[in-house]
């Protein structure tokens, strides 16, 4: 359900999700017993309980196709949202088996097509659900696949179990006169509590800039995070323990088996960087260390999104069911000098 607002194909997954049996996106189910919305105020950093022996990759079940996965915990169910038709999602109880949920957006806004008037068949792209302020806010893109003409979105919600999301307008878009391309959209809160937007992909590389905490909207300048000549995009920020840490999805996307999207990272003591990976290269001049490459069976992780600093979603092709894209989830671990790994 979308409540009206007070203010006014990377990889497109409808055929998949509409025609596939057992992967439909059905109506919401029968949601968890009402109880007051999750507190504002976030745990501590790596403190969210993990799934009973699910200490490195999670063995999942259920409805697993997905692409650009966002993933939230409320309580004791887990929420992803996904690249589709209006944003579809599933939920689970357990973190392990996965159940779908209806699209937040059944028709498209009628204030999309002002800025992108090519987007077909509500094709929604790489959402991002944080909690703040009380409110979950769901930060999303609209584009057509190689454009830069490209908005990114936001509805917000009490949480993400009601189901009753606000349309909060437009955050930012590009045209093909800007050198980078509003899509990708990711939320951090900075070491002193005040919210900020990483986003970018390809073209001049990963922007961030700082949100006004009353709109969730921009209210200062673009600053520019990390570039790479052969490709990058989807940038998800996390903080911990003095560091920012960037994680990008680097090659080709959305090519199925043939994709070669591989996660690095880098890291700083400044939000607004220089992001250094392992070996002290900057990521604005192609840096990045390899933390997922991919594997036989899984192809081309990326489009990847961080709760709470320990745990890591992503999609990849699945080598053994002709190159569908799936959510994979692994514990993200940190070594004694504060990287990442699984």
């Amino acid at each position: 359900m979308l409540l009206p607002s007070s203010r006014g194909l990377r990889f497109s997954l409808p055929l998949l999700l509409m025609l596939s049996p057992g992967l439909a996106l059905a109506s919401n189910p029968a949601p968890p017993p009402t109880t007051p919305p999750p507190s504002s105020t976030p745990p501590p950093t790596g403190s969210t309980p993990l799934p009973a022996g699910q200490s490195g990759f999670w063995e999942l079940s259920g409805n697993l196709v997905s692409h650009d996965p966002t993933i939230i915990k409320e309580r004791n169910t887990w929420y992803l949202m996904q690249t589709g038709p209006g944003i579809g999602g599933k939920y689970s109880h357990d973190g392990l088996y996965w159940n779908p949920l209806a699209p937040v957006f059944p028709r498209p806004l009628s204030w999309w097509s002002r800025y992108v008037p090519d987007n077909r068949n509500n094709d929604v792209w790489a959402p991002e659900l944080k909690r703040f302020n009380g409110r979950v806010w769901l930060y999303y893109s609209i584009s057509t696949f190689g454009s830069q003409r490209s908005l990114i979105g936001l509805a917000s919600a009490p949480s993400v179990e009601s189901g009753q999301w606000r349309d909060e307008g437009l955050v930012i878009r590009t045209t093909s006169a800007d050198n980078y391309n509003a899509i990708d959209p990711d939320m951090v809160i900075d070491a002193s509590g005040n919210p900020w937007l990483a986003l970018g992909s390809w073209n001049s590389g990963i922007k961030i800039t700082r949100l006004d905490r009353s709109t969730m909207k921009p209210t200062g300048r673009l600053y520019s995070i990390a570039a790479r000549g052969n490709g990058i995009e989807a940038p998800t920020v996390v903080y911990r323990d003095g560091y920012y840490y960037l994680f990008v999805s680097v090659g080709r996307c959305c090519a199925g088996l043939d994709s070669t999207y591989t996660i690095v990272y880098g890291r700083s003591r400044n939000i607004t960087g220089p992001y250094l990976d392992r070996n002290g290269t900057d990521m604005m001049r192609g840096g990045g260390s390899v933390l997922d490459r991919g594997n036989n069976r899984w192809v081309g992780p990326g489009g990847q999104d961080i709760y709470d600093t320990n745990v890591i979603v992503r999609h990849a092709y699945d080598g053994t069911d002709n190159g569908t894209p799936k959510m994979l989830i692994n514990t993200l671990h940190w070594d004694s000098a504060g990287w990442p790994r699984y």
